[in-house]
């Protein structure tokens, strides 16, 4: 593999391991807190996937970039601005609404982009898409069936489903918006041209918006810029605060 090759492919998976690494994190903490029990131990286990994904994504970044790092290492020995994830996968959880709401819209593009790299030219990135495209299929089945049921429910659910949708669609523009990173995957086979996603993801969304009752916002590209560096919320910061401090408390301990 080239020098070039390497440096797309890891740029790559630090980008998929981000992901879920952030959002995992995200999702981790309805752990105790969610309005039932079943929404608990689900919510908890699909936070599990998430991260167990990402010992996948970034275990592929530390073995391409060569230096005898572990996925550990990436995950928890990186500032906010190494990180290379979609915002939307760092906004705060809000109600459980918006909870569910923020996993849909994550789902659907997940599932289209695990089901394209199983195809990807590097055997590696497709042999881990086969692993997670089961478990992104359950996660889009069941935040889809929620979100429906949320947003044709009572007058007050279908009012938060509305909010939620509202604050979080803007977003969802980042994950089809290529940079040189994106262009050079897809160009040597790594990954799919990202717009080539988007006539599906829209299609999908609308029938379950439409299915929920709610109304898609005009605006879907207000906010970008996590996947490159160039900017990450506030809330970032926070997380990786709680996400990484044991092991900056005490630098390579084991037990």
């Amino acid at each position: 593999m080239s020098g070039l090759s390497k440096s797309v492919l890891y740029d790559f998976c630090l980008r998929m391991g981000d992901n879920t690494l952030i959002l995992g994190h995200r999702v981790s903490e309805w752990c105790g807190h969610a309005p039932v029990l079943e929404e608990d131990i689900a919510l908890a286990n699909t936070a599990l996937d998430l991260i167990g994904q990402t010992q996948f994504w970034l275990g592929l970044a530390a073995d391409v970039q060569g230096e005898g790092k572990s996925a550990d290492d990436l995950a928890f020995l990186r500032d906010a601005w190494d990180f290379r994830n979609g915002l939307l996968c760092e906004l705060p959880n809000g109600d459980f609404g918006q909870t569910l709401m923020r996993q849909y819209l994550f789902d659907e593009w997940h599932w289209a982009m695990l089901t394209a790299l199983q195809n990807s030219s590097e055997k590696r990135v497709s042999d881990i898409a086969d692993k997670a495209v089961k478990e992104a299929s359950y996660h889009l089945e069941r935040s889809r069936d929620t979100v429906i049921g949320l947003g044709d429910g009572t007058a007050e659910s279908h009012d938060r489903m509305q909010a939620a949708l509202d604050y979080l669609y803007p977003y969802v523009g980042e994950f089809f918006e290529a940079d040189t990173v994106d262009e050079a995957a897809a160009k040597e086979g790594i990954a799919p041209v990202l717009e080539s996603l988007r006539e599906g993801y829209d299609a999908a969304i609308k029938a379950t918006m439409d299915a929920a009752t709610l109304r898609l916002p005009d605006s879907r590209f207000a906010h970008k810029g996590g996947r490159n560096g160039r900017m990450h919320t506030e809330h970032l910061g926070h997380l990786l605060t709680n996400m990484q401090w044991l092991q900056r408390a005490y630098p390579g301990a084991s037990w």
